[in-house]
């Protein structure tokens, strides 16, 4: 891949065990054909020495304001006109909270405060750090501001312990970039919201309402919508499913509640959502708190609606912005999906019918039809792999 041939990347470096993996960061990104300035942190300068990364890049490493021999000033808004992006790798929790509350008070921060180019940070740090939740408020104040996080990995930690907190390994960071500044792909540059799967509504602490979605149909549209170039918010209920790509962010959630809350909150810096998920319509009006037992021949629950996903994001929605809904019916199912698309302001509606054996819940084939004011396409029977191609070729085409 050629995509980082003549761009100029800024990397910045922190206080982490994890700045050893800068040197093969910076090796990648030159060996694609990028040219690398270096700017650390003093507690950056205590992992690993200005000596070897200068080597690396064949340029002066950059910590100070300026040169404590000379006077010569480094001038943080020249690197910010200066770079095609900047990358900080590691990021540790402190300069997270520097960079969410603009706390400049050293040359990264005052670097990232200037940049006029994409702001790329892969985190590090151990896993109590990471889900912290000022940590985790801190990433999503970042992301709200446009910048990009490249998610840490779970694994064997510097502390001893094992979670999520590992940096993201070289190759895979330099990959990340390189499909970021890519202009062949359609969603280059494009945050989308997707979310899967069924909703638990608990009855008691053993019993829940739910239904038979399997979360196949919005991970295959998380890895398109990723495999086309965009940053995806992945908003899933309780399935057996894995992601692969590494632009896929995940929160999983059990109730519509949860469901509203995380999909309410993150739709607000998306450029388009996907609403996949099977929610359910009404919840126990009340939980009971021990497991109930079977005392007479018949049990009344008394249910009350849940919130309205999709209408409350299209309510939200924005000038510029684009919402995705899914219809499943079982009878009039043209006019019942464009009834859905006009009374939640949606931009198109993918139609699923269970007259279509096979192709609905915990299948991996599916045959829809996508519902639009300027009309409608049908679709013949796919993979629901093949299926997210069509759906997301289809909001590229609006975006």
């Amino acid at each position: 891949m050629t995509m980082l041939k003549g761009k100029k990347i800024v990397l910045g470096i922190t206080g982490s065990i994890a700045a050893y993996k800068a040197c093969y960061v910076i090796r990648g990104l030159i060996k694609a054909g990028a040219e690398v300035q270096v700017v650390i942190t003093p507690a950056g300068k205590e992992f690993i020495t200005p000596i070897t990364l200068s080597a690396l890049t064949q340029k002066p490493v950059i910590s100070d304001f300026f040169s404590q021999r000379d006077g010569t000033w480094h001038s943080h808004v020249a690197l910010g006109l200066w770079a095609d992006a900047m990358l900080i790798a590691p990021c540790t929790a402190s300069t997270l909270g520097k960079m969410a509350h603009g706390v400049a008070d050293n040359m990264l921060i005052t670097t990232y405060l200037s940049m006029k180019a994409p702001v790329f940070i892969a985190p590090a740090m151990d896993l109590d750090m990471y889900q912290h939740p000022s940590t985790q408020e801190n990433l999503r104040i970042l992301q709200s501001y446009g910048n990009r996080v490249i998610e840490p990995q779970s694994g064997f930690l510097a502390s001893g312990l094992e979670g999520k907190g590992r940096m993201e390994e070289p190759e895979k960071i330099v990959e990340f970039l390189e499909r970021a500044l890519s202009t062949d792909v359609p969603l280059t540059g494009k945050r989308i919201m997707i979310t899967a799967g069924p909703t638990y509504e608990k009855i008691d602490p053993v019993r829940f309402i739910g239904n038979y979605s399997s979360g196949k149909m919005g991970f295959a549209l998380a890895e398109e919508c990723a495999r086309q170039g965009a940053e995806v918010e992945l908003v899933t209920g309780p399935v057996a499913l894995t992601t692969h790509h590494p632009d896929i962010h995940r929160t999983d959630v059990e109730s519509c509640e949860e469901m509203y809350q995380a999909a309410t909150s993150i739709y607000t810096s998306c450029d388009a959502a996907i609403l996949c998920a099977a929610v359910a319509d009404f919840r126990p009006e009340s939980i009971a708190e021990e497991k109930i037992k079977r005392e007479h021949d018949d049990l009344i629950i008394r249910l009350k609606p849940t919130h309205d996903i999709a209408a409350a994001l299209g309510q939200m929605k924005q000038e510029g912005q684009r919402l995705v809904g899914f219809a499943l019916e079982t009878n009039d199912e043209q006019q019942n999906a464009l009834g859905k698309l006009e009374r939640k302001n949606l931009d198109f509606i993918v139609l699923n019918s269970l007259r279509n054996e096979g192709t609905c819940f915990q299948s991996d084939e599916n045959q829809i039809c996508i519902i639009s004011r300027q009309g409608q396409k049908d679709y013949p029977r796919k993979q629901k792999s093949e299926v997210a191609t069509d759906i997301v070729n289809e909001l590229a085409s609006i975006l």
